[in-house]
This record gives structure tokens, sequence and C-alpha cells, in this order.
């Protein structure tokens, strides 16, 4: 830690470096103080000389140092607290380090990344999603990412199906990315520390993306997840989720799909995956069923006209043609996802 032993002060809420900085928890600045740990994240890193490293929020450069001192091409730290930029570039300041060391000042949401390798990075926790979705729409694709997350974000991101905490999230992170979950880390590692315990968690970006719209993928799993543990038969059996099919259903059918997308051959493009980072509140920290159950289902007496009737026959068709309309979103895999999709796009039927 740059400036000496940490020495607390009252009535912050954080602590200060005898150099004078305060580290502010409701900006997320939690800074990492054990060398072992530190240690072990860079070593997990897997890094290479050629490598260009990207850290997000490096604070006062414990983490950073390790890297160069790691022997790797170039470190890029993105930081937006004016005090730790001064403070960073005074620590590595007339060092041999500093040659590679590039810190930039500003928001790492707002801001274009630069081409890195890997990402390693302790991160406010409150920028977990948007951060995470704008490494994986980032171009051209990474190596892969080890980041630092609050404990229950990151057991959502590798969750299973079948898991407790299986979501949409665990849904679309998986779909881009594979990942995996290295070291639980408690609070005490942290100066302040912060309320809840911390997980690093590997993140590799599948290469090539999946065969399918995005749009068309995250508009099923939203409407699968929105009552998880409900089945697909009693989901799609909703009013309002037949009427929005049935619309999309007419509007494609007026266009006249070309029969690529009639089959579900879209391809993923970084735009498509660029629209989860704007779905922050809705991904960020799902439960089971948030929802009341107030949706009613429509029988047949409620269908007007045979074409409505003959709607609803089409969509249970597709769900008990893949033997789906018992099964429920919390037990479903990617794989199962993407079979459901195509089958309901070979019919005609999409979600975007």
């Amino acid at each position: 830690m740059a400036g000496g032993k940490i020495k607390r002060y009252g009535g912050g809420g954080g602590a200060r470096l005898q150099g004078g900085i305060l580290f502010e928890k409701c900006k997320g600045q939690h800074i990492l103080k054990n060398p072992a740990l530190v240690d072990s994240i860079v070593d997990k890193a897997g890094l290479k000389p050629t490598d260009t490293v990207l850290e997000i929020g490096p604070g006062t450069g414990n983490l950073t140092k390790r890297l160069l001192e790691a022997g790797v091409k170039a470190v890029i730290a993105i930081e937006l607290d004016p005090r730790m930029v001064l403070e960073l570039n005074r620590r590595f300041q007339g060092t041999p380090l500093s040659s590679r060391l590039k810190v930039i000042q500003g928001d790492v949401l707002k801001c274009d990344l630069p081409y890195f390798d890997i990402c390693v990075a302790n991160i406010p926790y409150q920028i977990s999603s948007p951060l995470t979705f704008k490494l994986l729409s980032h171009r051209p694709i990474f190596r892969c990412a080890v980041i630092m997350f609050q404990h229950e974000f990151a057991m959502r991101l590798v969750a299973k199906a079948g898991d407790s905490l299986y979501c949409r999230l665990s849904v679309n992170v998986q779909l881009l990315s594979r990942l995996s979950h290295l070291i639980k880390v408690g609070r005490n590692n942290f100066r302040p520390p912060p309320k809840v315990d911390s997980s690093v968690v590997r993140i590799e970006p599948r290469k090539p993306l999946p065969p399918v719209s995005f749009k068309e993928w995250d508009g099923l799993v939203r409407l699968c997840f929105n009552r998880k543990n409900k089945t697909l038969g009693s989901i799609f059996k909703q009013k309002k989720v037949l009427a929005l099919l049935e619309k999309n259903y007419k509007t494609m059918q007026s266009l006249q799909l070309t029969s690529d997308a009639e089959t579900g051959d879209e391809k993923m493009s970084v735009d498509d995956v660029a629209l989860l980072a704007h779905m922050v509140d809705e991904l960020n920290m799902e439960t089971g069923d948030e929802k009341d159950d107030d949706e009613m289902e429509m029988d047949d007496a409620d269908m007007v006209g045979e074409g409505r009737a003959f709607f609803k026959e089409k969509i249970m068709g597709i769900l008990q043609q893949g033997d789906f309309a018992e099964k429920r979103a919390s037990k479903l895999s990617q794989v199962d996802f993407l079979y459901l999709l195509s089958l309901f796009n070979n019919a005609g039927i999409h979600f975007s």
C-alpha cells in the first residue's frame, strides 16, 4: 500500500492512508491489503510476457505493482478517482516499472476500452453487471478476465441449472463465456472491509459466439425467467404472452422473413451483446419468483375466433414437441434454451 501503513480515523466510515487519502465505501473503494492474495490472483491470471493487461479501479496500486512485476508488456489502469490517479502516478514515478504503466482517469463504463489481452481487477461491486457485459462486448475478444466480485454476484454468474441462484444473469453470461470460481475472499482482506465476502471469478469469452441472434435469445430467456419456477406450459398460456407472440408472428409473416431467419440461423452480433450492458437492474441480483402470480392463463373459451385458438395450440405443440411443457426455466441449461429457441424459430415464432 502506497504511503505506508493504514491508519484509521473516526467519523469517516472508511480508512485513511497516512498521506491523507480517504477510502469511500459509497464509491466501492475497498483496497486489497493481503499480499498473498494479490499474488494468488496474479498467478491464476496466467500472464504472458507479451500481454497487455487492463486493470479497472487500481486504487493505490497494490495489484498494479504485482502485475508489472510479473513482466507483462504493459498495464493499462483505468481509475475514476483523481486522488487515486495522483497516488498511483506518484507511487511508480521514477521506477523501472513506470515505462510499462499507463493510467487513464475516467469512468470505465463510459470510456472506450483500449486493446488488452487480459483484464485483472478488483472492481467497485456496484458496476459488476454493466462491466461484465461491456467486457464481453469488447472487440477484439480478449483471452480472459480475472475479476473480484461480491460473493453472491459471483455465485450467480457460475450457477448451473437447478442451483438456487441460477437466474437470467447466469444463462446470459454463460452463453457468451466460460466461467470458473477461483477463490472466496473474506471481507477482512480489504481496507476498509466491505459488509460482504467476495470471490474471484475467471471469465473466458467463447470463440466464436454462438450462432444465434441475441435479441431472440434474451427475449425467450427474459420470458422464461419472469417466473423461473413455473412450468413453461403455464408461462406460455398467459394472455399477455400469447398476445405478444401472436403479434410478433403476424408481423414477421407480413415482412416475409428470409429462410435463414425462419430457421434461426441469425448470428449474434457485437451490438446484440452490447444490449446487455443496459439491463443492469433486471440482471444484477435476481431472485426466484419475484412477481405475484397475477397473470391469467388463456382457456379455449377466452380465445376469440379459430385463429386465436389455433395459435395457442401451435405454441403448446412446440413445447410438447421438445418435451418442455412441464419443465421449468430454473432447470434448463444453455443447450436446452438453444433447442427451445430453434423449435420456436423453425415454427415462425420470434421473440424480438
